[in-house]
């Protein structure tokens, strides 16, 4: 399958409201420092940077009815939604820079929509140590970076649950998560309990990223909307130790540079958040290049002599 020739639409949302962690709030731009959108226009593809979307400070307070600034992350994902919105209705790819990973929620509930309104299905792969599936009710912290899958499948406030109408937004059969290696026990149990596809660290270790490429992108189409949520922290902290919530154990280089190698095989994301980057806790931007560096094989540069 050739790489879908689609308009790129760069963004950034500068805010680390439903992180634990302040810092990833100057994410957007480190991103862009380490050349992200010229690495794209190098490619070939026609890109445009809109900036950054505008939203609330972030208050940094304690819990509220088991929340962190919950009104703030309701603001941020609106702003988000919207822009992606825009940007698909004008038959372009968004890529929403982070911020933290809260921020998906509007970014996926866009997509989500735009889905239905064109009769597609929708696939998300999200890439991350963290299945992402807390409610209030199992994490103390009340960090809302910690609750996105739950909140689009339905589990979550109504402020974002039906952030974009009525939800839940999608199904947990929707989502393949990658390289997941951090989950609560009580998040566990709800994991199961939705049949989340997950392929965790010690499922890669067994059969190899080749594989498990292939079971995540199996049943994709013409008619599939491919969304990629990438968290930086899905990387081993050894070669990304540029972020707020470090796993131990992570993908290896060549490991994440197949997994984005395999994306642009199948024909590329049709939208993309590129997340969790804290330049504050990083080594001279280390992890915004090679973030860049595997966005650039997601869109098709290949590390092999295949090209």
């Amino acid at each position: 399958m050739s790489l879908k020739p689609k308009p790129v639409t760069v963004f950034g949302v500068p805010t680390d409201v439903g992180a634990g962690t302040r810092g990833a709030s100057m994410g957007p731009e480190a991103l862009r420092v380490a050349g992200l959108v010229e690495a794209l226009a190098s490619r070939g593809v026609e890109v445009a940077d809109r900036g950054d979307v505008a939203g609330p400070r972030n208050p940094w307070m304690p819990p509220v009815e088991g929340y962190r600034h919950l009104d703030e992350v309701v603001a941020w994902n609106r702003a988000v939604m919207e822009m992606s919105a825009a940007e698909l209705a004008a038959g372009r790819m968004p890529v929403m820079l982070g911020g933290d990973h809260c921020l998906a929620m509007g970014s996926i509930t866009a997509v989500a929509r735009h889905c239905r309104a064109q009769g597609k299905r929708l696939r998300v792969l999200w890439l991350d140590a963290h299945a992402d599936f807390n409610t209030s009710a199992i994490t103390p912290s009340g960090n809302v970076h910690g609750m996105p899958v739950a909140c689009l499948c339905g589990l979550g406030p109504d402020a974002l649950v039906n952030l974009g109408g009525q939800g839940p937004m999608i199904s947990p059969a929707d989502v393949r998560q990658i390289g997941i290696r951090s989950v609560d026990p009580e998040e566990k149990r709800l994991v199961r309990e939705h049949g989340l596809d997950i392929y965790d660290m010690r499922y890669i270790d067994e059969v190899g990223m080749k594989q498990v490429m292939e079971e995540a992108l199996a049943g994709i189409d013409a008619d599939t909307h491919l969304h990629v949520s990438f968290d930086v922290d899905v990387l081993d902290p050894s070669i990304a130790p540029g972020t707020g919530t470090r796993v131990p154990g992570g993908l290896d280089y060549r490991e994440a540079q197949l997994m984005m190698e395999m994306i642009a095989d199948a024909g590329g994301a049709d939208s993309l958040d590129v997340v969790e980057v804290n330049p504050a806790l990083d080594k001279r931007n280390r992890t915004a290049r090679l973030a860049v560096d595997l966005v650039e094989s997601l869109f098709g540069k290949s590390t092999l002599m295949r090209d």
